[in-house]
């Protein structure tokens, strides 16, 4: 008798965020299903993979099986699961941002995670938002677990402060004017501009930004900007963690976090 799939369960931060309008259903569900596979990194089936990401099985179905017929996707017919395939791995190959070259943004948050046992993550502004698009989950037993693709207020969340204290007030004051007309709408919380000028003053003060129970109660990060890349786009990265053991740890973390940076993205 086929052993039952179980798939692994943890304690999950920061849902999905639903698909952008005007995305092309079918388009955004692949994207979705190999950005799980990356953040999981092991086979999975197709119960767990339509349950986590909330699709129809039916279409996962027909999705995995696309995936599968264009090399993309390996299906183990012995335990009935899909991994993704060395084409995969080729994407993307040809982009030479010079924080990606040799992978040194990624190594860079192996160490992190490597050191601290935090989760780490890679965020972008993404419109009015603070977005997850690369995360190593923490090692250490009190952990939680940082969800890709993940959306923070740009305006009231670490990684946000951190991408925001790296432009200029007049651009920052533009973002919030923007925030507060979206607000009216119900889609976003709206922000006080003087009040979030002020923390970035601090933010840029520090060269960090420090946040606990701010998004996710009990969570807490940690944020460093990286260097601006080519085209111009900000990113940070940020280290999570359960927010007691992040408010001890911060001053050993914020001491590990700019040594490391420094070496792998000296000035």
């Amino acid at each position: 008798m086929r052993k039952k799939w179980v798939a692994e369960t943890k304690h999950v931060v920061g849902a999905r965020p639903p698909l952008p309008d005007g995305v092309v259903k079918s388009a955004g569900r692949v994207l979705r299903i190999l950005e799980y596979f990356d953040e999981i990194q092991r086979a999975a089936n197709v119960v767990e993979i339509a349950g986590i990401l909330k699709l129809p099985q039916s279409s996962s179905s027909a999705l995995l099986r696309s995936l599968v017929a264009m090399g993309y996707l390996y299906f183990d017919r012995a335990a009935r699961t899909y991994l993704p395939s060395c084409r995969v791995a080729l994407l993307g190959n040809w982009v030479n941002s010079p924080l990606f070259v040799g992978g040194t943004a990624l190594r860079c948050m192996e160490e992190l995670q490597h050191k601290t046992g935090d989760a780490v993550v890679l965020a972008i502004r993404n419109g009015v938002w603070s977005q997850y698009i690369h995360v190593l989950q923490a090692t250490s037993m009190a952990r939680l677990q940082v969800t890709r693709g993940a959306l923070r207020p740009l305006a009231a969340s670490g990684t946000g402060y951190a991408l925001l204290g790296t432009m200029e007030d007049t651009e920052v004051k533009k973002i919030a004017h923007r925030i507060n007309a979206e607000a009216r709408t119900g889609a976003i919380a709206p922000v006080a501009t003087e009040g979030l000028l002020a923390t970035l003053g601090e933010v840029r003060r520090l060269g960090y930004a420090f946040t606990a129970d701010l998004v996710t109660p009990g969570g807490a990060v940690l944020a460093m900007p990286l260097p601006v890349t080519d085209s111009g786009e900000a990113l940070v990265i940020g280290l999570g963690g359960i927010s007691e053991v992040q408010k001890k740890r911060r001053a050993e973390l914020v001491v590990t976090m700019r040594e490391t940076l420094a070496a792998y993205f000296p000035q």
